[in-house]
């Protein structure tokens, strides 16, 4: 648990020896595109690598299993910033095999939380003001599926210009291969083979 102190240290030296040099870059995403995908550890330096991009190409946006879960989130917020503010032209959903949204067990989570010190009437307090953990902390059974649905939700916002594209892709977290799920293109006579800058 002494992470803090390790990272310090190594930050001081970072700095000091202008490490940060090679990695400037602007606010403005270099291929204009912003990529919701999942904090998965795996997908770190291999989802850069694998689609062929650099420090400062694209917006990335991490969360649990890359999933829009509500149209007026947080996640939804950030998509729409990166597009209107951050000149961001394209959105690429990106879900992973072998993700830990998977079929994740709700009451799993809550009897860790109750392990953790969560008290059990924290958990009936949220219940009565209305939190439907279930849903709320509620996984997906196909990563397809999922990616499929987060699509849609940033395709259908009433905030989404419809000339932008919104692909949907899932990731191999072992070896890096790309299969398309949703070709943002398709109807909007942009075909994958074209270049977009």
């Amino acid at each position: 648990m002494a992470n803090l102190s390790s990272i310090l240290k190594h930050n001081q030296s970072f700095v000091e020896e202008k490490k940060y040099e090679f990695y400037e870059t602007t606010k403005f995403p270099e291929k204009k595109l912003v990529i919701l995908t999942c904090m998965d550890t795996r997908l770190l330096e291999l989802l850069h690598h694998a689609m062929g991009l650099k420090n400062g190409d694209a917006k990335i946006i991490k969360n649990a299993g890359a999933v829009v879960s509500h149209p007026f989130g947080s996640v939804m917020r950030s998509i729409l910033v990166a597009v209107y503010e951050l000149q961001a032209e394209e959105v690429c959903i990106i879900g992973h095999h072998e993700c830990g949204m998977a079929s994740l067990e709700v009451s799993s989570i809550l009897e860790k939380a109750k392990q953790r010190g969560v008290k059990h009437d924290c958990l009936e307090l949220l219940t009565n003001a209305g939190i439907d953990l279930d849903s709320w902390m509620t996984g997906f059974e196909s990563v397809e599926d999922s990616v499929t649905h987060s699509v849609k939700m940033v395709r259908s916002h009433p905030l989404m210009p419809e000339d932008v594209p919104v692909h949907g892709l899932v990731i191999d977290s072992k070896t890096g291969r790309l299969d398309v799920v949703a070709d943002g293109y398709s109807g909007m006579n942009v075909s994958l083979s074209e270049n977009k800058g």
